[in-house]
């Protein structure tokens, strides 16, 4: 099998000015400044192959941004190789550039004094899309997005979740091989989360390609994505099923009873003792129901990166 993407190793290191405290220090950073090299991503390392809808999250500085710009071409290594598609990204090559597309929920693709169909044109000039594939597209984009009320309409005028999807519209008018989303629902409502969430499963569901998607909401990694990676300070913790994560990082198991008088009271304990915790609170307790409980995906997650960060201390 070819892979869509083969990431190894790769490594991004910025050089920051150092700050000196006080006046003084600020004189001496103005004639002589410092520097310190800050890893932003360190020995990336994974595959992802075609039809794939990977989960790429950690917490804010994790890295997730720094990699998609790499996988882009937006941005150069300091080390390590990238194949996407069969490029290397950071040559930006007119072949690579057509077959690949970057959504990031906080920039904008659309001119913002313009319609949002003549950002559309705009874009079927750039890639030189068929005539016939275009009209395809935009027919089809639209009426999966329901954007066909609203595309001579001045962008500055959409509401947030309109924007955002004309933003993903666009995007996909090539017909991309490779999507990078970056944080597609950050800022929307839970009904246009959904809304995106539902378009980004059918998308990938009907069409050929490869998706990573970042995003702080758990909500959007739990419902599209199987696979996760999980990223800390530039480093993988994990890659593999989401569905393992709570058995990999996660000890614990929660015990909920429902009492007669109607209270409910969870207890929190490991996995080993669930059965003998639960027959003691079945004995010394007038319980009317019981269950055993997963801890929350995004409980588990945030514990990692809490041990991942107290362990680097």
């Amino acid at each position: 099998m070819t892979h869509t993407i083969i990431c190894d190793s790769l490594t991004k290191t910025y050089k920051v000015e150092k700050k000196r405290p006080g006046l003084t220090g600020s004189l001496r950073d103005l004639i002589k400044p410092q520097y310190k090299s800050v890893m932003a991503a360190k020995n990336i390392s994974f595959v992802i192959d075609e039809g794939e809808l990977v989960g790429f999250i950690g917490p804010n500085g994790a890295g997730k941004t720094t990699t998609l710009k790499m996988l882009s071409g937006l941005l150069y290594p300091t080390s390590g190789s990238v194949q996407v598609l069969g490029h290397d990204p950071w040559l930006r090559e007119y072949p690579f550039l057509t077959q690949i597309s970057l959504v990031m929920g906080q920039k904008n693709q659309l001119w913002w004094d313009l319609p949002a169909i003549e950002s559309f044109s705009l874009a079927k000039d750039i890639y030189n899309i068929p005539a016939n594939l275009y009209k395809k597209n935009l027919s089809e984009l639209t009426e999966m997005l329901d954007l066909s009320k609203v595309l001579n309409t001045q962008v500055r005028k959409l509401s947030l979740g309109q924007r955002m999807k004309a933003e993903l519209a666009v995007a996909l008018l090539h017909s991309p091989k490779v999507l990078f989303l970056d944080e597609p629902t950050i800022g929307l409502d839970v009904v246009m989360q959904q809304v995106v969430r539902n378009f980004i499963k059918e998308y990938n569901n009907t069409h050929e390609g490869a998706i990573i998607l970042t995003s702080h909401y758990m909500e959007d990694v739990k419902e599209l994505c199987k696979r996760v990676i999980i990223i800390n300070e530039g480093e993988i913790l994990y890659d593999g099923l989401l569905a393992d994560v709570i058995a990999k990082f996660s000890n614990e198991k929660i015990i909920e009873v429902i009492l007669r008088s109607g209270k409910v009271e969870t207890h929190k304990v490991p996995r080993d003792e669930v059965t003998g915790r639960s027959a003691k609170l079945l004995q010394n307790l007038d319980i009317v129901d019981i269950n055993i409980k997963e801890i929350p995906i995004e409980e588990v997650i945030r514990q990692v990166f809490a041990s991942a960060n107290k362990n680097k201390k």
